[in-house]
């Protein structure tokens, strides 16, 4: 603010602002108030206001100036709050002023004299100037003037106060108080306190030339009171080590508080010294800083729902902006947390932004449908001991060969090829074996029989990518196309490729692929021979690949001869470009023995991955270079993901591998909140095949359950079986409840919820769904949701009276209550909200119908509530 004799002029930056002049922001010596642009009000002086007919006009007593001079008391809740105050003038001198607090009714009149300063006085002064912070912040003890100006005036208008706490002249008190010689004090009695500040001050009003009653009152007003000027001197005077830019809070009377309710607590404010540093936010410390006022002169009746404000409001209801299908509503810009925003997000304008959360959300929603009638089909649903209605998979009809059976043969899609997978890895097969057939043929058998499930299910998969290959290199020779049509095992194209080529001897040599031990040893040895004698050089590379890949050196490079210039031959690696699916088939087919069991493939191959020889198996998605799938999200903070297929021959192969470790939602598609692939694989596993559970599975209570189906239980066989509780299904099951949610499948997302093992926790989470959606739930759905879920009508009824009384329906929500069987609830809204306006209307026939109800239904506080008003009006 720049006051002068003809205007005052005000400016104002925001604490955000990147317009704020540099000597305001650091806070220098010397300011020029032409560089701070256009001021936010200017006021030139005059007179209007304290003119004699204006002021008479408006009904005040006496004239402006008396009024003012002599009534302090009328302007005590008049006054400004500063953090901190910096004053220039033309000379840039410090001033001072002689402070007082009228407040304080125990301290002693101040008796003000000219004294000359002694010479400890002066060796203080300067160690206090050394010594103090080069703050821009202005102290009340600040504000009096130097020693050389002190002596030039007189102490006769300084300000003190008496013994009963009355502001008064210097010169007015009695005579007897002051000291004899005007330059030197007498030592006070031992019976008076030590007078307040230093005696010479001389005041600041006199100095100015300003009335000393109104410098008091715009002291109390602006200014510390000593016990935070102490508490700042205190400060000060602390080493350098421990300075802080923050007061410690004191709980201080203020008579001049901004709380309506008598003497409010005031704290310190925080310091800085100036704009270049920055402060520590304010503790939160919540006060009503207005009066109480009636409800009826409140400046909002009448218009409660009005929203002045709107982001205001939203700030103030912390509330969470996610909605149905991805729908966000938020304030200002999304950013990441390190980003920076030109926006602020202090803003009246509210933005619904709505986020892709699936990659196809209508093929999303298609496919999980499809997924849970097939589920919904095979699941009875059942009451458990609470009489809670509980969903109970059918393993003789869920497992994945019913699931495989949704999709048409010729569907190459990636659920697909995962159910299809676990078909090969998990699914029973049937051995054809008599009875008498022994457990360890039979092990065997199985496993040569599930190793060539797996077979079979890779060559499907990489087909489409062998096929694509061919295609994109027709002009390719015939040892290319042979080596391509190998890694999708096609035995039989490639040696009808290899003939029509007239690569006889490599055509023989293939059609004994996957041969026994010494087929193998002699192609080795072949290619150790034409390295020896540095013929390598001139063999076709790609022949000497399918001779490195027919001998099972897949986990090597063949090393070329080192001989110079032409005779120097390039190295073979035979996995050099191939996809994790070609790459473990490779091993699969041609690396390990016949007789190697799926887990010793797998164990070989994922060694390589360990060693970092091979890249990890990423997910399908990552191969696909479509706009969605490459900027939907953009996760880096994610460790890497595993393709899903591999995470399923995973658990095949590693007894200890739970399902807490392979069911990420990245593993099966774009989105990490996508839960359907996840959620129906832990279904197919865990409930109905059990073969796999979650690692934080509780022990079992009463009855034992094991990974091969069966239940046994040490005292007998009745009674349901009861198992361990795990927190991370209840969890998987929530969150595709939430998803299905989002997407609008209401009654799919209450059938997975039945799925909840807890029966507190499944009830509760039900009719929370119930509460949400019931302005979405019409009579045809509500019959569906009742007949086929098995869900109480009462709780889908206490959905739709909630949502009736918030919708202001209060009638309909009574009614609703009551159907629902919530007799408590309905009185107490009979009470509360029907009988009072039914009483006002003199409509007692409705009075009678409100609370006859509750004749055959208790309720509590009936004696005194419902029937005492039956029988008082009626």
């Amino acid at each position: 603010m720049e006051r002068t004799s003809s205007f005052i002029k005000v400016w104002f930056w925001s604490r955000t602002a990147t317009n704020v002049p540099s000597d305001v922001k650091n806070g220098i010596t010397s300011v020029n108030t032409d560089n701070w642009g256009t001021p936010v009000a200017h006021f030139p002086s005059g007179d209007w206001a304290g003119s004699s007919s204006v002021y008479a006009a408006s009904g005040c007593p006496s004239t402006c100036v008396d009024y003012v001079n002599n009534n302090p008391s009328a302007f005590i809740n008049a006054y400004f709050d500063f953090q901190w105050l910096k004053i220039y003038d033309q000379g840039m001198a410090r001033f001072r002023a002689d402070f007082s607090d009228s407040s304080d009714s125990s301290s002693e009149p101040e008796v003000q004299q000219e004294l000359e300063p002694s010479e400890d006085e002066r060796e203080s002064e300067e160690e206090s100037l050394r010594s103090s912070s080069p703050s821009s912040e202005m102290h009340e003890d600040e504000l009096l003037t130097s020693r050389a100006r002190r002596r030039k005036h007189s102490s006769r208008n300084a300000l003190i106060e008496d013994e009963d706490g009355e502001i008064w002249y210097a010169h007015e008190v009695d005579s007897d108080r002051r000291a004899p010689n005007p330059r030197v004090s007498e030592p006070s009695s031992s019976s008076s306190p030590p007078p307040r500040g230093d005696p010479t001050l001389t005041s600041w009003a006199q100095h100015i030339g300003v009335d000393a009653q109104k410098m008091h009152v715009m002291q109390t007003s602006l200014f510390r009171v000593p016990e935070e000027a102490a508490a700042l001197k205190a400060l000060n005077q602390l080493p350098p080590s421990h300075l802080s830019l923050r007061v410690p809070l004191q709980p201080l009377n203020r008579k001049h508080s901004r709380d309506s309710d008598g003497d409010g607590i005031r704290p310190d404010f925080r310091e800085r010294p100036s704009f270049a540093y920055d402060i520590e936010p304010p503790i939160h410390r919540p006060s009503r800083k207005y009066a109480r006022v009636e409800s009826s002169e409140s400046a909002v009746q009448g218009s409660e729902g009005a929203f002045l404000d709107a982001g205001l409001a939203f700030g103030r209801s912390f509330r969470v902006g996610w909605g149905p299908d991805g729908t966000l509503v938020h304030l200002g810009a999304l950013c990441k947390p390190s980003s920076t925003q030109k926006t602020s997000a202090n803003s009246s304008v509210i933005t619904r932004t709505v986020f892709p959360l699936y990659a196809d959300a209508a093929a999303g929603a298609t496919l999980c449908g499809k997924l849970l009638q097939h589920h919904l089909t095979h699941s009875p649903i059942i009451p458990d001991d609470d009489d809670v209605p509980f969903a109970d998979p059918d393993p003789e009809f869920l497992n994945f060969s019913s699931f495989v059976a949704l999709f048409p043969a010729a569907d190459r899609s990636y659920e697909a090829s995962l159910f299809r997978l676990g078909q090969a890895l998990f699914d029973d097969i049937d051995l054809r074996l008599g009875a008498s057939v022994t457990i360890d043929i039979r092990s065997r058998i199985s496993a040569v029989r599930r190793k060539a499930a797996l077979s079979a299910w890779l060559e499907g998969a990489v087909s489409p990518t062998v096929e694509a290959e061919l295609r994109a290199n027709a002009s390719a020779d015939t040892p290319t196309n042979v080596f391509t049509l190998l890694t999708g095992h096609q035995i039989e194209k490639a040696v009808n490729a290899a003939i029509d080529g007239e690569f006889w001897r490599l055509a023989t040599l293939i059609s004994q692929a996957g041969g026994d031990f010494e087929f193998q040893q002699d192609l080795k040895h072949q290619i150790e021979i034409w390295h020896g004698e540095r013929i390598d050089v001139h063999i076709d590379e790609n022949v000497r690949r399918v001779y490195a890949l027919l001998a099972g050196w897949v986990n090597k490079v063949v090393v070329g001869s080192r001989g110079g210039g032409l005779e120097k031959c390039s190295d073979v690696d035979v996995l050099k470009g191939l996809d994790w699916k070609r790459a473990f088939g490779l091993h699969l087919w041609y690396s390990e023995p016949v007789n190697a069991s799926i887990a010793q493939v797998y164990q070989t191959f994922n060694q390589l991955v360990t060693e970092n020889q091979i890249p990890r198996p990423p997910p399908f998605y990552s191969e696909m270079k479509t706009p969605l799938t490459t900027s939907l999200w953009n996760l880096s903070s994610i460790p890497p993901t595993t393709d899903g297929l591999f995470s399923l021959i995973r658990l095949h192969a590693e007894p200890a591998c739970s399902l807490s470790q392979i069911l990420t939602p990245l593993s099966f598609g774009t989105s990490p909140v996508d839960y359907s692939i996840s959620w129906h694989l832990y279904i197919i596993l865990s409930r109905c095949m059990r073969v796999r559970d979650f690692a934080d599975r509780g022990d079992p209570v009463g009855r034992t359950r094991r990974m091969d189906d069966e239940i046994s239980n040490s005292d007998d066989d009745d009674g349901i079986k009861q198992e361990g509780h795990s927190p991370s299904a209840d969890l998987l099951t929530s969150s595709y409840a939430s998803q299905l949610e989002n997407q609008g499948l209401i009654q799919e997302a209450l059938f997975v919820l039945l799925h909840i093992e807890g029966s507190i926790g499944r009830k509760k989470a039900i009719k929370d769904l119930l509460a949400r959606s019931a302005g979405r739930l019409d009579e045809w759905m509500s019959r569906g949701i009742e007949g086929s879920l098995k869900i109480p009508r009462t709780w889908i009824t206490e959905a739709k009276a909630n949502y009736a009384l918030d919708n202001g329906d209060i009638f309909d929500a009574y009614e609703l209550f009551l159907q629902a069987e919530l007799y408590d609830t309905a009185h107490d809204l009979a009470i509360v909200e029907l009988a009072p306006d039914a009483i006002l209307r003199q409509d007692f026939e409705l009075l009678k119908n409100l609370f006859t109800i509750f004749v055959n239904h208790p309720v509590i506080g009936w004696h005194v509530r419902g029937k005492a008003s039956l029988f008082h009006f009626l």
